[in-house]
């Protein structure tokens, strides 16, 4: 079985309180907590780097862990992941920050221990390349970017 190996990078808060966790059984994914220890204002448009306070070692290398938004806050509030998904590899050790992101136009109070983010963890697919002349044919072909209509 895959294990997930946490570290604790805080000196403000213990492991107990900072663990990511799985909120209801069929959750597929662990809310990470903002590791602060006073309440931080987002404004409207601006990206705040927040600590989590913790590190993870994934046991399989062929697994990565990915860092996406909280549904309620990004629906409710407008806080979102700044770069969407975070991608944490496999062999990354160091402590886990959220870029967090206010697309709204009212400021908004991150909270101590806050959740503000869910961590998922994920297999990834490692393919050969190969590098041709050229790409087989599809009914698509190049067409991109709305190229189908609305």
């Amino acid at each position: 079985m895959d294990k997930i190996h946490i570290k604790l990078f805080s000196n403000e808060y213990s492991i107990t309180e900072l663990l990511p966790e799985y909120k209801t059984r069929g959750s597929a994914g662990m809310d990470l907590k903002a590791a602060i220890k006073e309440p931080v204002v987002i404004k409207p448009q601006e990206i705040k780097l927040v600590p989590t306070g913790v590190g993870i070692s994934l046991s399989n290398t062929d697994n990565v862990a990915l860092i996406y938004a909280r549904s309620g806050l990004s629906s409710k509030y407008g806080i979102t992941m700044a770069n969407s998904v975070g991608v944490i590899d496999s062999d990354y050790r160091g402590e886990i920050f959220c870029p967090l992101i206010n697309l709204s136009d009212k400021e908004f109070i991150l909270k101590p221990l806050e959740r503000m983010a869910q961590l998922v963890v994920a297999p990834i697919f490692k393919p050969e390349i190969e590098v041709v002349d050229d790409l087989d044919e599809t009914e698509r072909g190049e067409g991109g970017f709305g190229h189908t209509g609305r």
